[in-house]
């Protein structure tokens, strides 16, 4: 459903650190597996499967979801298509990044249920807290595939009213996705008691979401599908996944940049010192000493130049970490600003290799000094 659905069985294996620090977003509205059925109908018996797949290892929860399109009207002129999500309770990444208002879907004063939408839903259709709307569901009407009175039959309808208003950085969820109560989402769109439209599992472990989707598939046959999140939101991990291969490039690329320019810094200091070079030559310093003295300066510019940059970057991260200076465009990166994650190892080991790259960008400068003739180098002008 919605911008998810385009995952397919067998696709390249993601990574699972890629899961866990950057895709919090993705998991809190999709789970680890969704079970729902290859018919593109509703799961009946619903109770019974649940139990049994609560009963399976390794799965911590079990939440049933109720999951159709309909127009969404605040007036005659704002109406949208949505997607209205009924759920025993508002999925607990969503709870958490409310940014008005509360998850309370019980019937207000005036009889109308609680409805949660995102944020850039609001501002398209001008909705804020408390506001009344009115969903059409044209479930019935396309399944009936034109009947009914006249050729056409009439959509249910339903009013709420928006209790909150949540923001994932994801705008094509924040645009799509409302959330009511299982009760009035089954009522509204005509599923039994016992009917969802899928099952959202959560594991113990992410790692397990693959095997666990294929063995459903396997104890429950047909018509039950399960896929697992990699699967269901296969392109948004791709995405992050390219995203996090680049960076070694680009840290690569400066690296070898800031080695250039020790060696042209080195260079420029021998074309400066030839005839203090040769001064030393001439006086007993050996190739080997004037190796090292250059080794050592090209270190000491790096060590500058890497204490100082570090410092710089702990000072930046922490300022983004906690202030937001960076901002980013949510639609092309699904979050509102750059996320920083303080790692002292990263620390530790970048700074190792930025040492070891400058001392090896110094061998060459170093190695040109130490064969300096003596007398030419002091009548060097």
């Amino acid at each position: 459903v919605g911008a998810g659905q385009e995952g397919q069985r067998g696709g390249e294996a993601v990574d699972l650190g890629v899961f866990k620090s950057g895709s919090a977003e993705i998991g809190g509205f999709g789970a680890h597996v969704q079970v729902e059925s290859y018919q593109d109908a509703p799961l009946a018996d619903a109770s019974t499967l649940r139990q049994d797949l609560a009963a399976m290892d390794g799965v911590a929860t079990v939440s049933p979801v109720v999951l159709e399109f309909a127009l969404l009207r605040r007036s005659a002129k704002e109406i949208d298509g949505v997607a209205v999500w009924g759920a025993e309770a508002l999925p607990g990444y969503l709870a958490e990044n409310l940014t008005e208002g509360a998850a309370d879907f019980a019937p207000d004063s005036t009889g109308l249920p609680g409805l949660v939408v995102g944020t850039r839903l609001a501002e398209m259709l001008g909705l804020g807290l408390g506001d009344r709307v009115t969903a059409f569901s044209m479930r019935r009407a396309a399944e009936a595939g034109g009947g009914g009175l006249g050729g056409f039959e009439r959509p249910r309808v339903a009013q709420f009213r928006v209790v909150g208003l949540y923001e994932t950085s994801l705008s094509n969820f924040d645009e799509t996705y409302t959330f009511t109560d299982l009760a009035t989402a089954r009522r509204l769109f005509e599923y039994t008691d016992d009917q969802v439209t899928r099952f959202d599992l959560t594991l113990n472990d992410v790692a397990q979401a693959q095997p666990t989707a294929l063995r459903i598939e396997d104890d429950f046959g047909f018509p039950v599908m399960a896929r697992s999140i990699f699967e269901v939101y296969r392109n948004l991990f791709a995405w992050v996944n390219l995203q996090e291969s680049i960076i070694p490039l680009v840290i690569g690329v400066i690296i070898i940049v800031a080695a250039f320019n020790i060696v042209g810094t080195l260079l420029m200091i021998i074309l400066e010192k030839t005839r203090e070079i040769g001064v030393l030559n001439s006086i007993g310093a050996s190739g080997r000493a004037l190796r090292r003295l250059f080794l050592w300066l090209g270190l000491l510019i790096g060590g500058v130049g890497t204490g100082l940059g570090m410092l710089l970057a702990l000072v930046l991260a922490v300022l983004q970490k906690r202030y937001e200076i960076i901002p980013l465009p949510e639609e092309a990166y699904y979050m509102k600003t750059a996320p920083i994650e303080l790692n002292m190892l990263d620390f530790v080991m970048v700074g190792a290799v930025a040492l070891l790259l400058c001392a090896l960008a110094a061998y060459i400068p170093a190695r040109l000094a130490s064969r300096i003739e003596p007398i030419r180098a002091i009548q060097f002008r």
